[in-house]
């Protein structure tokens, strides 16, 4: 077996069955599909079950993303762990365009491909800064935290991780609740190269009911980002922690949170575009307007961002 598929669970009943029936379409079937149900209170977990191939791991209390994640690592039996949230699903060729980066990137511990964006009436391509590479095209990325000033190169829909980097740098961080994928991401692309794919085959559902993202991070334990040490010697870590300092520093000035005054000191202001210094240093009120603008352009397929 070569791959083990976990599927974090959190009332998904809507969902659910288009992520489940994505993997077990897929054109090479050699794996485990591990469901780490996080004590759903609605039909999710009996949509899961109904499917024979699916191993069902149950946890007692809802623990969190980061934490059904380390569950489904836990219980894997493969050597390479590919992630899929329980709304979001794949093309049939996904699973076979991975292996392929796996045979012919041996030195990486990190696998992904292109994904799009599903919203109610459309689908949009991230703005990433892949720069001229061909859609379809095979690389290495050793300049990951430089190419990833703009909408990620990935998400964790089109992630796979080699389970060995996962004994080496740790699991997720199970106090987190928002930003737990970036702060994972850091670590792992620090221990290893990027082995990429531009093809469009993960599908991130960028509208589902109750995302964190659409929904504000009031309550939620978000990640300090204080690599101050590491960061002093690498000017492209540097600009790419404090770009995500002022993604974390925007939720938190658009909730009141007392942290956007020490993410902000963090950030050089030569790291941000003019259009992220005006945003850092405007009222709440300006940025929830222009929010509110923002998302009514997405809603009917245009998009409009800082980056």
């Amino acid at each position: 077996m070569k791959f083990s598929i976990v599927i974090p669970l959190y009332n998904k009943q809507r969902y659910i069955r288009q992520a489940i029936e994505s993997v077990l379409a897929q054109t090479l079937q050699d794996f485990e599909l591990l469901v780490v149900n996080d004590a759903s209170t609605d039909g999710s977990r009996e949509l899961a079950q109904s499917y024979g191939r699916v191993k069902l791991i149950d946890h007692g209390r809802n623990k969190g993303l980061s934490a059904s994640r380390n569950t489904g690592i836990q219980n894997s039996q493969a050597p390479f762990i590919v992630f899929l949230d329980a709304d979001d699903y794949w093309e049939p060729g996904f699973l076979a365009e991975i292996s392929i980066l796996t045979e012919d990137f041996s030195q990486a511990s990190l696998f992904a491909t292109a994904y799009d964006e599903v919203y109610p009436s459309h689908v949009l391509n991230p703005r990433t800064l892949l720069g001229d590479v061909p859609n379809g095209a095979r690389l290495l990325i050793t300049d990951y935290f430089a190419r990833n000033l703009g909408q990620p190169l990935y998400n964790h829909s089109s992630l796979c991780v080699r389970k060995s980097l996962f004994e080496q740098i740790g699991g997720y961080d199970q106090e987190l609740t928002f930003s737990e994928d970036v702060e994972f991401g850091i670590r792992a692309n620090l221990a290893s190269p990027l082995a990429y794919s531009n093809c469009v085959l993960s599908h991130y559902r960028a509208w589902a009911e109750n995302q964190i993202t659409n929904n504000g991070i009031k309550d939620k334990k978000i990640p300090d980002l204080g690599y101050l040490e590491l960061e002093k010697d690498r000017e492209d870590l540097k600009k790419y922690l404090d770009f995500e300092r002022y993604v974390l520093a925007m939720h938190c000035k658009l909730c009141g949170r007392t942290e956007f005054e020490k993410l902000a000191s963090l950030i050089d202001p030569a790291s941000l575009n003019f259009k992220q210094r005006f945003l850092l240093a405007s009222p709440a009120f300006v940025v929830r307007l222009i929010r509110t603008f923002k998302r009514t352009l997405l809603r009917i397929g245009l998009r409009w961002s800082t980056y």
